[in-house]
């Protein structure tokens, strides 16, 4: 073999090799981990420290285990093949249904109360319309009229007035005055029927200030009257306490006569009975107050809520309500059922249907909307005791500003702790700071609107109310009772809960994926390629900067106390001069280091080293004849 190749070959076995030609599996891995594109492998070798090298492991492992995991989900559903069909047969939760007479309390009852209040507001209509009891229609004189003393004229005129002027008549007393302060008109629901240009309505002003006065006035006279008997009726019954309310209402036998329910018998038992302030006894089927929720597996009239009621139009106050029949309204149970804001009316002598659709809603909370989950986080005290909700919140917060602002709640509302019903004779004013708090409401004024927000979560009922003559006339035993009777049918039309949501359009999951395809689309970048710029860009870059920044602040501290004036010289200091002093003796034997550190003689110079002797570098001639090729260049 020639030099040069054996001298290659000496070298190959000496140095390493590297590569797929490496001779044992471990320079074989590392050489693949420090020239593979994959990033964890690489980081596994180049890190220094055992605890960012199992770090490195573990994320590349277990990234690892995620793409085989997710490798093994896409064959499997590619290779699938098969289809699955699922029916299910389900029950939907009957909702409560709640039932009260338009009429609260029985008029025969509530006489006892009423008489003054009635017989003032027989003499108004007496006087303005001509109505009477069994007379003709012959308006009553004023003079008639203002025999007798009224409280209730005193605290409420009522006045009639003339396009709007600033005139008006008084109709108890027949005098004209001037009217002064803010018009307020309302509508009418009732057709007027004395003379169209007369406007009635009356004034409230306030009993600290007699100037701050607000005029109402309704383009119906019987509407007016009708509001006018109103305040005076809740200033009445604030009076009374509840017990005995209760006994003046109807009672579950007075109201329910028949009842079904999914084809099976019920009865009064099946009702809860709650007062409500303006409806009187009210009465809650399927309350779910025993723990207890009806539900029904099939849809039709057949198989909801059946009940006959028996409404007494006989009994009814003909100063307060104008219609007959019945409230309904259809909720949740833990919902209040606000009766008086969105009751469906049930008529007399007829047979109403009505049918349910099922509806759940669920919207996202902030910050994709200002809805509230459950009402903590709203500053207005809960007074229904019920799930909250925006009709909850705003009357809340009406009546805590009511007994801010007048010192006494509204009757219709529940009560505050520590509060108490308005009436005349503790708070006379009453009636108008109850108009100017309601117009404040209205216009949004009070910052209820803006405090409360609507429920996150909430079941809707969507109603289809249609309605038949019933009983049959054919029945010569039921038709003089039609008038008092109401059919009334409550059902799921079909049993499929629509279930309305809302989702984010960009998720974290959504997030993630589209950087992940802008960075893979134009850098080649993975996740594990992103922590291993995180750790060289932020980790070791800031440990180099605050590593030179260490060294700086010591330097800069060590120089400033050796430039302090005053104090002892430092121990390098000392050693420098002790460099070049005698005196400093060491009593401990030199090291090599201290020994460099030692004085040199001042008398006698160091031996220095010979010079070398280049007769001995002369190589003796081993040979008995010169070389030719030495000849050669001694010839040169």
């Amino acid at each position: 073999m020639a030099p040069g190749k054996k001298i290659t070959a000496r070298i190959k076995r000496t140095l390493p090799v590297k590569g797929p030609q490496a001779p044992t599996l471990s320079e074989l891995m590392r050489w693949y981990c420090l020239n593979t594109n994959t990033h964890g492998c690489r980081r596994i070798v180049v890190s220094r420290g055992r605890l960012r090298r199992f770090i490195w492991i573990l994320l590349t492992l277990s990234a690892v285990g995620l793409i085989l995991w997710q490798c093994a989900e896409l064959l499997m559903n590619y290779y699938s093949a098969s289809v699955s069909v699922t029916v299910q047969f389900q029950k939907l939760p009957f909702p409560a249904v709640t039932i009260c007479n338009i009429n609260p309390y029985k008029y025969s009852s509530m006489k006892d109360y009423l008489s003054e209040l009635d017989k003032e507001t027989k003499k108004a209509l007496e006087t303005f319309y001509g109505f009477s009891e069994g007379k003709s229609k012959v308006r009553r004189s004023v003079d008639e009229w203002n025999s007798t003393g009224s409280d209730f004229f005193k605290q409420i005129p009522l006045l009639k007035f003339e396009d709007f002027s600033k005139t008006a008549t008084d109709l108890r007393s027949g005098q004209k005055r001037k009217i002064e302060g803010s018009v307020f008109h309302k509508d009418s629901s009732i057709v007027n029927s004395g003379d169209s240009n007369d406007i009635i309505g009356f004034q409230l002003c306030d009993a600290n200030n007699s100037s701050e006065c607000a005029l109402y006035t309704f383009s119906s006279g019987v509407n007016a009257i009708q509001e006018w008997y109103k305040l005076h009726y809740m200033n009445i019954m604030a009076q009374i306490p509840l017990e005995t309310k209760e006994k003046l209402s109807y009672s579950a036998d007075d109201l329910l006569l028949t009842c079904f329910f999914d084809g099976l018998s019920c009865d009064k038992r099946h009702f809860t009975r709650f007062h409500h302030p303006l409806h009187g006894n009210c009465y809650t089927f399927n309350s779910g107050e025993n723990g207890t929720i009806l539900s029904t597996s099939t849809g039709g009239s057949e198989y909801g809520l059946q009940v006959v009621l028996y409404i007494d139009e006989a009994d009814y106050n003909p100063f307060l309500v104008t219609s007959t029949g019945a409230k309904i309204i259809v909720h949740d149970q833990n919902e209040y059922p606000f009766i008086e804001d969105i009751g469906t009316e049930i008529e007399t002598a007829a047979a109403t249907s009505i049918g349910m659709h099922f509806t759940r809603s669920r919207k996202l909370s902030k910050p994709y909307s200002d809805c509230t989950e459950t009402g903590a986080d709203i500053p207005v005290e809960n007074l229904y005791n019920k799930s909250y909700s925006l009709q909850i919140c705003l009357h809340s917060c009406f009546q805590k500003a009511m007994v801010d602002s007048c010192g006494c709640a509204q009757y219709a509302q529940p009560l505050p702790a520590g509060a108490e019903y308005c009436n005349y004779k503790k708070n006379p004013n009453w009636m108008y700071c109850y108009y100017r708090l309601h117009e404040k409401f209205v216009k949004e004024q009070l910052g209820c609107q803006q405090i409360c927000k609507d429920a996150c979560s909430f079941k809707e009922w969507a109603l289809t109310t249609s309605i038949a003559q019933w009983p049959s006339t054919v029945l010569p035993s039921v038709s003089p009772l039609r008038t008092d009777l109401a059919n009334l049918m409550v059902f799921y039309k079909d049993l499929n809960e629509r279930f309305i949501s809302e989702n984010p359009a960009n998720t974290l999951v959504i997030l993630l994926s589209n950087f992940g395809g802008q960075l893979g689309l134009w850098m080649s970048c993975s996740v594990v390629c992103v922590i291993e710029i995180v750790e060289v860009f932020f980790i070791d870059s800031l440990s180099i900067v605050m590593r030179r920044q260490w060294q700086k602040a010591k330097k800069w501290w060590n120089d400033r106390k050796r430039e302090r004036p005053g104090k002892p010289p430092q121990a390098d200091n000392l050693e420098r001069q002790c460099h070049d002093n005698p005196v400093c003796i060491d009593e401990d034997l030199p090291t090599f280091n201290t020994a460099l550190r030692l004085p040199l003689p001042q008398d006698n110079p160091l031996p220095r080293t010979p010079p070398p002797n280049y007769s001995t570098l002369r190589l003796e001639t081993a040979f008995t004849e010169q070389l030719p090729d030495t000849l050669e260049v001694g010839q040169h």
